[in-house]
Order: C-alpha cells, then sequence, then structure tokens
C-alpha cells in the first residue's frame, strides 16, 4: 500500500491503518530502536507505541513521508526510553558515544533562546549534509541519526572500521567549522 493511502486511512479513523503501517514499516522503526535500546522486547514496544503516537499525531499532521515521521518518533521513544534506564548497561553505550561524539561540533540547547536559535541549527545542519559526498552523508546518518556502531558502519560499507572513525572525525570537524562560518555557534 502506498504511503498516501496509509496516510489517508489514519485521517479517515480507520483502524486498518495501523496494520498497513506495521506491514510496511515495522522491521524499519524495530531497527532504528534496536540500535537505540539493544533489547527486542524494548524495541517492540517502542515500535508499538510509534503506532500509538502515529495515530495520535493524524490528523491534523499530514506527513510528507511517512517513514521519515515514524522514524523520527520511533527514534525519540527510544531515546526517552533509554535515558529512563540510565543506559549505561544497555546499549552497549553506543547512543552516548555517538551522542558524545558531536558535543564539540553541535551546542546543547539548554535555554529558551538556544531553542529558537536550535530552528537555525537544524536549518544549518541540513545545508551541511546537503554538500557532502553521498557516501560520507550516508556514514554520518548512520552514526548520529541511526546511532549505528562504527562496527556496523563498517561492514555496511565495505570498508575498514579505522576509515569510518576518520571519516566521522573529519566529518565532525568539518561540521564544526561549517556552524562556526555560518553564526550558529561561536
Amino acid at each position: 500500500m502506498e504511503d498516501s493511502e496509509i496516510i489517508g486511512l489514519y485521517w479517515d479513523g480507520s483502524e486498518t491503518a495501523i496494520e498497513e503501517t506495521a506491514k510496511k514499516y515495522s522491521r524499519y522503526c524495530h531497527s532504528i530502536a534496536f540500535n537505540i535500546l539493544y533489547d527486542n522486547e524494548d524495541a517492540r514496544e517502542c515500535v508499538n507505541d510509534t503506532y500509538l503516537h502515529a495515530w495520535n499525531a493524524m490528523p491534523p499532521n499530514r506527513p510528507n513521508c511517512l517513514a521519515t515521521f515514524l522514524g523520527k518518533i520511533t527514534r525519540n521513544l527510544s531515546l526517552d526510553r533509554y535515558r529512563q534506564y540510565s543506559a549505561k548497561k544497555r546499549g552497549l553505550g553506543q547512543v552516548e558515544l555517538a551522542l558524545s561524539e558531536l558535543d564539540e561540533a553541535i551546542p546543547s540547547a539548554s535555554s529558551v533562546e538556544q531553542e529558537t536559535d536550535g530552528k537555525e541549527l537544524v536549518e544549518a545542519l541540513n545545508r551541511f549534509l546537503e554538500s557532502l559526498p553521498e557516501q560520507k552523508r550516508i556514514v554520518f546518518v548512520q552514526r548520529y541519526w541511526y546511532l549505528l556502531p562504527v562496527k556496523a558502519i563498517a561492514k555496511h560499507s565495505g570498508v575498514r572500521e579505522g576509515q569510518i572513525k576518520s571519516t566521522l572525525f573529519r566529518t565532525r570537524n568539518a561540521l564544526k567549522a561549517f556552524l562556526e562560518s555560518e553564526g550558529v555557534i561561536l
């Protein structure tokens, strides 16, 4: 079933919307949740919660890309659950490690003013990602959006882990320089 048809089911209040969403996106959402939580049961619960959140969000929202919409919900729910567990025991530390790698390049939002500036940051980040060669962009997104371990990215890319680490290091430095040149960070 096409995404537009699935979204239409949500807007019509049809319970088959969740069934069709699960058929098409359960594996995708589960992989996002599992990469954060490293627990199948917790990942399944987050995926089920994703369907509930999608149900409650449509209407009024009509997402342009259903996969991205569901992926974002799943990722946020999984990160929330990860934080609840104080996750050093879970996830093999990948979430904390991946997010800490970005600390120097991207400032954390801790005030209302910074929240407003967050929109500028998102726009600048999107421009930066669009400027990257496709392979570097894929590696960056796999690490910092999907929170994949470096080893998994290397295996998927068919290159050595050291090369992935080097690419990520250079890309983070380029991101920091880009954000400074855009005036997003000082």
